[in-house]
């Protein structure tokens, strides 16, 4: 008698706690399961598709239960909740024997929550929180028969395959496959759908990379739990257990191409707002991974190499040093002691971002030397005179005196009087060799031909947007510019007049494919191909036989052009490259400017860089073609000394040929080395 009182008390009080336990809409609603989005990260992807990292607390891409490998469904349910398909979301023979364990232990031993318990917990975490008492799971359990009464087992099913927590940041069996073994779920074998399966009771204790030989115990739990439920035979079940756990080596790309990864986030946004980071955005960017890792790798080992002395004394704390320094753990900073780079590559023709180091140590410092920073651009900027030039009519015969000149400064007792790099001067050169040899004082004489507001507007033409002060010492890149904007700026001699605009982003997409944002590539002429294709033409000179000659001394035999850049007190070295496919600039400095060291140059420190680096590039690429010579563009003869057409007087070291716009070419013979005398003026 007192057995059934007490037994009826029990079942009272469990009937009663049972009817109360969704009162008062303490239960979730079900319908909004219909319309249940499983939060998940933004997704940025490379050129090709590989997974570049995930940003947002749940890494998790939702595939249909389809996508998903057989393997992969039967190991969960194996493990799980071996009567999934026969019960009405309770299974009341787990309950009685888990029951009958704990009280036989006098502990809870074991748990009895089937899957569509676990999913209700998961979907309403606020609701059903994870708390260990028998009226919170008594409404979990409410809430699974509600859901199986109203959905099928096979979207029950998809729904905790996606949601189910695999450690790390890996949410659902998606993410999962693709963190430990770098593929799909949909292509998992049996014995990697097991190492899965086993995970979600201790996501860290199992996990395949911190403890393979436990991991390896449990996945052969979860063979055994399928051989026995018949999803395998006895023989399969041992050829899968002699199967090694092969993890994939990374996660993701997440260590790689830091401040690139950054740059396409505020630009993604800038253009869908700021909860981007649970809605399962897919961002396919323009990064080439592999021209990303030779990029990081050669700047840091230049970098390296000027700290060590290898292009002699240098002044300033290094890198290695700073990271001895005693600093907060995790401290972030904008300005950083060491040595700095920044290096990014455009497809010339398009604008696309292939690869972009904002910095040594993001860790350190987020600040984005490529897209934040402006750095005095020395001789990089002269190009743009020289462009202001060609416009203007004036040949590159056309004859400046590289010699002293004074200019008073307002406000000022004593008058600027610039030098040229060597503190040397040259006399008479023509405007190609001036370009050629980056002469200071030839660019600033020619600037003051032109005046200084067309060498702004030419500036600007070619997407220089940073503020231009106008004055003498612009014409040698005495103001600062974005080295994202050089880049794109000299995509415009890689095109022979047509820039492209930079662009980090191909398309997003939402979590179902559909496409949110398409970013439009953009191109401008800002000058026909005849007058550019003659600074070009100087440009590849520079590299042939001008200052950038180190890049050929670096073995980079293709056909390229670029500028070397160095700011007069060495702060800030520079060259910007191109080839007819790809456009490269390299910044070294430091974050707060000071001189690198003694005689720091572009062409000894930044040139010999780009060679190595591109190298590495076209190393799996074919060269590069060359650029076609408009047809209307002709070859004469010239002193240039005088810039007149030569004759057989001129000395021969002083004859060059020079290519010439119809209707700027010179008339009248050299007159210091004719026979006719002096002939007045020179003609174009």
């Amino acid at each position: 008698m007192l057995l059934l009182a007490v037994g009826g008390l029990a079942g009272g009080l469990a009937l009663g706690i049972w009817t109360r336990a969704c009162a008062g809409n303490s239960c979730p609603s079900i319908g909004s399961l219909a319309g249940y989005q499983a939060a998940q990260a933004l997704k940025v992807y490379a050129a090709d598709g590989r997974l570049i990292r995930e940003i947002g607390q749940h890494h998790r891409t939702v595939v249909p239960l389809e996508d998903m490998s057989l393997s992969v469904q039967a190991a969960f349910i194996a493990v799980e909740d071996k009567r999934f398909y026969s019960h009405i979301g309770i299974d009341f023979r787990r309950i009685a024997g888990a029951a009958l364990r704990n009280v036989m232990c006098l502990c809870f031993a074991e748990g009895f929550s089937t899957m569509t318990m676990q999913l209700a917990r998961d979907v309403w975490p606020r609701e059903l929180p994870k708390e260990k008492t028998l009226a919170r799971k008594i409404r979990e359990m409410q809430v699974a028969l509600e859901i199986e009464r109203t959905y099928p087992k096979e979207r029950i099913l998809e729904l905790y395959l996606n949601d189910v927590f695999l450690g790390g940041n890996a949410y659902g069996v998606e993410a999962g496959a693709r963190r430990y073994f770098g593929k799909s779920a949909q292509d998992l074998n049996p014995a990697e759908a097991a190492m899965l399966a086993a995970l979600p009771p201790g996501p860290n204790r199992y996990d395949p990379r911190r403890n393979p030989q436990r991991a390896l115990g449990r996945r052969n739990v979860v063979l055994n739990l399928l051989r026995d439920q018949g999803y395998m035979t006895a023989e399969e079940t041992e050829r899968w257990k002699a199967y090694p756990i092969v993890v994939t080596s990374r996660v993701d790309f997440g260590d790689i191409a830091p401040y690139f990864v950054e740059w396409v986030q505020r630009e993604v946004r800038a253009r869908l707002g700021d909860d981007i980071y649970n809605k399962g955005y897919r961002v396919y960017t323009t990064l080439d991974l592999e021209m990303q890792l030779a990029a990081e790798r050669q700047l840091e080992a230049q970098l390296e190499k000027i700290e060590t002395g290898g292009y002699g004394p240098y002044f300033h704390i290094s890198y290695q040093e700073d990271l001895e320094n005693d600093r907060e753990p995790g401290e972030k900073r904008e300005q950083t002691p060491y040595l700095q780079g920044a290096l990014v590559t455009l497809d010339a023709d398009s604008g696309f971002v292939r690869a972009m180091v904002g910095g040594r140590d993001f860790a350190d410092s987020e600040w984005n030397r490529v897209t934040q920073a402006q750095r005095q651009a020395g001789s990089t900027f002269k190009p743009f005179v020289y462009t202001a030039a060609i416009r203007a009519g004036i040949p590159l015969s056309h004859v400046i005196v590289d010699g002293p000149i004074s200019i008073p400064q307002p406000g000022d007792t004593l008058p600027w009087e610039p030098q040229n790099f060597g503190l040397d001067f040259l006399g008479p050169m023509t405007l190609r060799r001036g370009l050629r040899m980056s002469r200071n004082l030839v660019a600033i004489k020619l600037g003051q031909e032109l005046g200084v507001r067309p060498v702004i507007g030419e500036a600007r033409n070619f997407g220089i947007s940073t503020r231009l002060y106008p004055g003498d010492a612009i014409y040698i890149g005495s103001g600062s510019v974005i080295p994202l904007e050089m880049s794109s700026a000299y995509t415009a001699f890689a095109n022979l007049g047509v820039r492209a605009s930079p662009i980090g982003v191909l398309r997003v997409e939402d979590e179902h494919g559909n496409i949110v944002w398409e970013p439009q590539v953009r191109r401008d002429r800002i000058i026909d191909e005849e007058h550019m294709w003659l600074i070009t033409n100087v440009l590849e000179d520079v590299i042939d036989a001008g200052t950038g000659s180190n890049v050929r001394g670096g073995g980079f035999l293709h056909r390229a052009g670029g500028k070397t850049g160095t700011t007069n007190d060495g702060t800030d070295v520079w060259f910007v490259g191109f080839t007819s496919e790809l456009v490269t600039a390299i910044w070294i400095g430091l974050d707060q400017p000071q001189r690198i060291k003694a005689r720091a140059s572009g062409g000894a420190l930044v040139a010999p860089l780009w060679a190595t680096y591109m190298n590495e590039v076209y190393e799996s690429r074919p060269p590069p073609s060359a650029w076609q010579r408009p047809a209307d563009l002709f070859l004469l003869q010239i002193d240039g000394e005088t810039g007149y057409l030569a004759t057989p007087e001129c000395p021969r070291e002083s004859v060059v040929y020079e290519w010439f716009i119809a209707g700027t070419e010179p008339f009248d013979l050299c007159p210091i080395h004719s026979r006719e005398g002096g002939i007045p003026g020179l003609h174009r």
